[in-house]
């Protein structure tokens, strides 16, 4: 009776769970063109408005097991929380950009965006912007003014 009270007070202060890990928000995506699976998540324990966000991509192959060639990944800050993921191509050069887009927890509900590069199996923050209004078109705010890379 003794051990299994102490097995259960073990289990309950190994790993607590916090309102904030239970409403944390996740995003997937895919991309044929990269040839990826993408994950987005907020960082796990943090409050839901600010902290920061993990972007995962893996390599597309078994559809039944979409997460198991990690290829790239990269943490970032976040002012917000997570509320899309995308593929775009920013920079008009073939090939579509990962874009992460965040929402202020403010009255103003701002717009942050990055967007990042795949290529020779890392991910490069290609352009991020912030202070967005509320009904901007993310991806058009990164495209504008670019042109195609060589």
């Amino acid at each position: 009776m003794l051990r299994t009270a102490l097995f259960a007070a073990a289990l309950a202060t190994a790993a607590p769970a916090t309102a904030a890990d239970l409403n944390r928000i996740v995003l997937n995506g895919s991309d044929a063109i990269l040839g990826v699976n993408a994950v987005a998540d907020e960082g796990e324990g943090e409050p839901r408005s600010i902290g920061s966000y993990a972007l995962r991509l893996y390599k597309a192959g078994d559809p039944s097991f979409p997460f198991d060639a990690f290829a790239a990944g990269a943490v970032r800050p976040r002012d917000g929380t997570l509320e899309s993921l995308k593929f775009a191509d920013i920079d008009r050069d073939g090939r579509p950009e990962v874009i992460v887009v965040a929402r202020s927890a403010g009255s103003g509900g701002y717009l942050s965006v990055d967007a990042f590069r795949f290529q020779k199996d890392a991910l490069v923050l290609a352009a991020s912007k912030s202070g967005l209004p509320a009904d901007a078109d993310p991806v058009a705010a990164l495209s504008s003014g670019r042109k195609g890379r060589k």
